[in-house]
């Protein structure tokens, strides 16, 4: 009776075995497609942290072209970055309160994803008159900088302040980067290698730091397909 249990029981044992070796997968799939990042654009984020400019744009937002000076009196611009996820923030060396709290976590960023190739940082000085070539030579040895792996960048003010406003977000003030404006924001923003927003994270805050690793690894899962 064994036999002719299982000699009736072998098609259906044939199926479960092929549907499972075909759904699995797929349900899988479905599950990492659940899990992508989001892909800011002007329309999803905080309207007063969007300059007017750029308001009515709904999709395909990208980080737009820049050129910058590095720690190391080097020009950086997009092309440094190209197929590189980096995580973006604004500071200024002189700053004696948030500033002090988001280069500690930078740092911690920068030693966390060290070995990672795809990973970089990129720091933007909002006084640049200030913060010359040799200042942030200083700067950058103090916090543990390791060339190559995150640049930390002067260069003309209206041009940061821009990028700050019109591709980051990561302001609320408005301004013309003129001689009277000054931005000064907490804010890491997660960029993917297309150069499109994948996050914001408060960088004093510890457990936005773990947000943004779990979420780093979403986003490295997409490039793994």
């Amino acid at each position: 009776m064994e036999l002719k249990f299982f000699k009736k029981s072998l098609p259906t044992l044939i199926f479960l075995v092929i549907f499972s070796a075909i759904a699995i997968p797929i349900f899988y799939h479905l599950l990492k497609v659940d899990k992508k990042l989001k892909v800011y654009s002007p329309a999803d984020v905080n309207p007063s942290l969007v300059d007017f400019s750029v308001k009515h744009i709904t999709k395909d937002h990208t980080i737009a072209d820049f050129s910058l000076i590095n720690q190391n009196g080097e020009i950086i611009t997009q092309n440094n970055y190209k197929n590189k996820i980096y995580i973006a923030d604004f500071f200024f060396t002189r700053c004696t309160n948030i500033c002090i709290a988001m280069a500690y976590n930078m740092n911690q960023l920068q030693e966390y994803y060290k070995n990672d190739a795809d990973i970089m940082f990129l720091s933007h000085s909002v006084t640049p008159e200030i913060d010359s070539v040799s200042v942030l030579k200083k700067y950058a040895i103090d916090k543990g900088v390791i060339d190559g792996k995150w640049n930390v960048t002067t260069g003309d003010k209206k041009h940061i302040y821009e990028l700050a406003r019109k591709s980051y977000f990561a302001v609320i003030e408005d301004g013309d980067g003129g001689e009277d404006d000054f931005i000064h924001t907490e804010q890491f923003v997660l960029i993917d290698k297309e150069r499109r927003i994948r996050g914001f994270y408060d960088g004093t805050d510890l457990k936005d730091m773990e947000k943004l690793k779990q979420d780093m690894m979403l986003l490295k899962a997409e490039y793994e397909d």
